[in-house]
Order: structure tokens, then C-alpha cells, then sequence
């Protein structure tokens, strides 16, 4: 039986992965130049080291309101679709959206769950 509360909890699950697409979308092709990169592979020293990160890309991961502890218990980017677990001999995760390292119980506003 559908009620109200899963119909919401639904759509707002749909609107943020569609959000999280639109952005994603819209950030490969709007003819600008691609964030500096060093060339070099950085590993980062800890999940809070942004040394590699380039001024611009440090902006986007402030304006999607990443930060390191959720504020939402049972929304964090380890059971986000948008997170990249860590690899083999990393201790950080990545995001689809952004670049740099990223906490597995981080948050930003485009966090769109699994289920």
C-alpha cells in the first residue's frame, strides 16, 4: 500500500539524483576549461588534505555543501550513489561530482541514497 510518507520519501529521492544528474550533466559541457590539474597522482595524507585540489574545484565542493560529518544520521556519502569507495590502499573515498578525497560519513546537498 502506497501512503503518503513513501510517496515523498520517493520523489524526494528521485529529485535529488536528478538534481545530482542535471549538475553532473551540465558540468561537462559548458565549453569551459577543465579544472587545473597538477598531472601528478596526489594521495592524500588524510580525508581532510586538499593540497591536491585546485581553488576551483575546493569552490565546488563548497558550494555542494560537503562536509566531513553528516548532520543527517542516515544520509552520508557511503550509502550515496554518487560515492566512489576507496581503493585498495586508500583510506578516502571520491565523488562523482567533485574531485579530492571524501569522508565515507560526509554529506552534501546533492546526496541521493542507494535504495
Amino acid at each position: 500500500m502506497n501512503t503518503r510518507r513513501h510517496f515523498i520519501k520517493n520523489a524526494l529521492g528521485l529529485s535529488s539524483l536528478l538534481l545530482g544528474g542535471a549538475f553532473f550533466i551540465g558540468s561537462c559541457g559548458n565549453g569551459e576549461k577543465a579544472a587545473k590539474d597538477t598531472g601528478k597522482s596526489h594521495k592524500p595524507a588524510s580525508c581532510s588534505d586538499l593540497s591536491g585540489i585546485s581553488e576551483e574545484e575546493i569552490e565546488k565542493r563548497k558550494r555542494l555543501g560537503y562536509v566531513e560529518e553528516t548532520p543527517i544520521p542516515d544520509n552520508k556519502c557511503g550509502n550515496c550513489k554518487l560515492y566512489l569507495p576507496p581503493g585498495e590502499g586508500e583510506s578516502c573515498g571520491t565523488c562523482s561530482l567533485f574531485k579530492g578525497p571524501v569522508e565515507e560519513n560526509g554529506y552534501c546537498t546533492y546526496y541521493a541514497p542507494l535504495s
